[in-house]
């Protein structure tokens, strides 16, 4: 059994849907395919898009990215806590499972999250141009803080039993310093709207000695104090200097 890793398929871009369903439907039939988030704005979409993984993999593990819950393109209003909870649903009723998944000595572990501003307070110019300001919706008097801690508040706190390999994974970024040195300082404006700090907390009291992450669409794999870290971003279409459009084997079973 492989493992493969994959985030960022926005499959509302037609190519990026005509990718998924141009993947071999036999190839991956044995394999476990870990999607971090941010597959579609809109339910069906992502209905879709989750059914033709579950139809090539043999489970396809998932957490929602902040695309997932935009609310602005749903013909039903709902705030974005309502959209997660249909998230939730599509994606069991599709074949795949927002759980921990074990396969022997192995485990993989989901989670959740959002940012939390861990990484630096957002300025007027990024609060005016980052699109989930506009494209989420949150109970009343809820803030962003209270937005992370929620999701955050929804992970596991103890990996399975008797996993001795534990994989995490999330859409959001653990820490800061995955990103780059190279990104310009113009492009670092996103940088408080990428993840939490309270993530790596988290995956390292897992014992996770592999983290798949997504968000910043920028493919990297690094080494930090034990643990790998691995984005495997499909990103936008004409995003192909910083994303490979390839399926990644993680995990070779």
């Amino acid at each position: 059994m492989r493992v493969f890793a994959l985030s960022d398929i926005h499959v509302d871009y037609a190519d990026n849907a005509a990718w998924v369903a141009g993947l071999s439907r036999s190839d991956y039939r044995d394999d476990v395919l870990i999607l971090a988030g941010d597959v579609a704005g809109t339910l069906g979409r992502l209905q879709d898009c989750l059914e033709a993984f579950a139809a090539r993999f043999l489970r396809v593990l998932f957490v929602p990215g902040n695309h997932d819950l935009w609310v602005i393109r749903e013909a039903v209003r709902m705030d974005s806590l309502e959209k997660f909870d249909r998230v939730v649903a599509v994606a069991t009723a599709s074949g795949a499972s927002l759980q921990p998944f074990t396969a022997g000595p192995l485990a993989i572990v989901p989670l959740h999250g959002w940012y939390d501003y861990s990484f630096g307070e957002p300025d007027a110019q990024l609060q005016a141009v980052w699109m989930d300001y506009r494209a989420c919706r949150w109970p009343e008097g809820w803030r962003t803080q209270d937005v992370a801690a929620h999701f955050l508040g929804l992970n596991a706190t103890a990996p399975p039993a008797p996993a001795r390999t534990v994989i995490t994974f999330s859409h959001y970024l653990p820490r800061l310093d995955l990103m780059p040195p190279y990104v310009p300082p113009p492009h670092r404006l996103v940088y408080p709207v990428l993840g939490s700090a309270t993530l790596d907390v988290q995956l390292r009291r897992l014992g996770s000695v592999l983290h798949v992450y997504g968000h910043s669409h920028v493919n990297r794999e690094v080494r930090i104090d034990g643990v790998t870290y691995v984005n495997n971003a499909f990103a936008y279409p004409a995003e192909t200097r910083i994303a490979a459009k390839r399926l990644r084997c993680v995990h070779a079973g």
